[in-house]
């Protein structure tokens, strides 16, 4: 069947269109994609009526090219920036009685829960107990477990873009504001490396995100373009190194750095400084790179439970 995917995600919101089967792996059909950056659209806590009226026209955008790509079957989700907002429900509701489609808000929990079966899914059972960590626009997730369903799920208000608004304003920052933003984000993830190493140290620890893919492109790993069945890993040595490099370039070098789209520029510093946190104090020498996350794990769990009930698109 074909199935359309909508991530209404705090940089991009983002429909795939992917071939899906029980038991087959997802085979990405189309994508259409918008750096939204809806978390700049907070108004306080309340996101913007402009951000508002750009996410409504970009679902009905999305639902017309899901109808022309024959997509059967739609599921819709958005996470912390429609999470964060005190009027998210009402956007969504108006949007639903627009176009017609219901959009699901993740729990930060939802969003390691869904990751991780993902990440499972990807690397298999022989590799044993994993650790996966996803650094986004507005969250970090972590998650652990030796099953599908993981031991532990954490989410921390520590994704890159969010902190790059609230701590790194200079371009280049302060160098006093990084330091202060290390100690910050350090403190945060100590408080939960208790909770998630008490169920037993991890075989396998792996990072998701575009976040660290671009870390680990900047640290060596090969491109995109050489598929995404190439193993990439991100070395803890070669991070610390990146992290002191990119605090010191301002957002437009940073954009020429290979694997650094201008758009994410600005927050690639953060997104550093929590990654090198994390692996510190996870004591990880290294991580790898996995090419599935939440959309992925969104796919695989609307096919692990669509006999149970499906609703077509062109039913809507």
């Amino acid at each position: 069947m074909r199935l359309g995917v909508l991530d209404v995600g705090s940089n991009t919101v983002h429909l795939l269109v992917v071939d899906a089967h029980q038991g087959a792996r997802p085979l990405p059909a189309f994508s259409h994609k918008e750096e939204m950056r809806l978390a700049e659209h907070l108004d306080g806590d309340r996101l913007s009526d402009e951000g508002a009226a750009r996410l409504r026209g970009f679902v009905r955008e999305a639902m017309a090219i899901a109808e022309d790509k024959g997509v059967e079957d739609l599921v819709a989700f958005a996470t912390s920036a429609v999470r964060d907002a005190v009027n998210g429900e009402e956007v969504l509701a108006q949007i639903k009685a627009d176009t017609r489609v219901d959009i699901q808000v993740l729990s930060g929990q939802d969003e390691a829960r869904l990751t991780f079966l993902a990440v499972r899914r990807w690397f298999g059972w022989s590799y044993g107990r994993l650790l996966v960590i996803d650094i986004g626009g507005g969250s970090l997730e972590i998650a652990s477990g030796i099953d599908e369903e993981p031991d532990v799920t954490i989410s921390l208000p520590l994704g890159a873009g969010r902190l790059t608004r609230d701590w790194l304003t200079g371009d280049p920052p302060d160098q006093e504001a990084v330091r202060a933003l290390r100690r910050h984000a350090r403190a945060e993830i100590a408080r939960t490396v208790g909770a998630v190493t008490r169920y037993g140290r991890a075989d396998h620890a792996v990072a998701t995100s575009k976040t660290f893919r671009q870390l680990a492109r900047i640290a060596g790993a090969v491109s995109s373009s050489e598929g995404v069945y190439v193993k990439r890993t991100l070395a803890h040595e070669d991070l610390t190194k990146w992290t002191a490099r990119l605090a010191r370039m301002p957002a437009a070098r940073r954009a020429e750095l290979p694997g650094v789209s201008a758009g994410r520029a600005p927050q690639l510093l953060a997104g550093a400084v929590v990654a090198d946190a994390a692996m510190d104090l996870f004591e990880l020498g290294e991580l790898e790179i996995c090419p599935w996350a939440l959309r992925e794990g969104m796919i695989l769990r609307r096919l692990d439970v669509l006999p149970m009930g499906r609703e077509r698109l062109a039913d809507r």
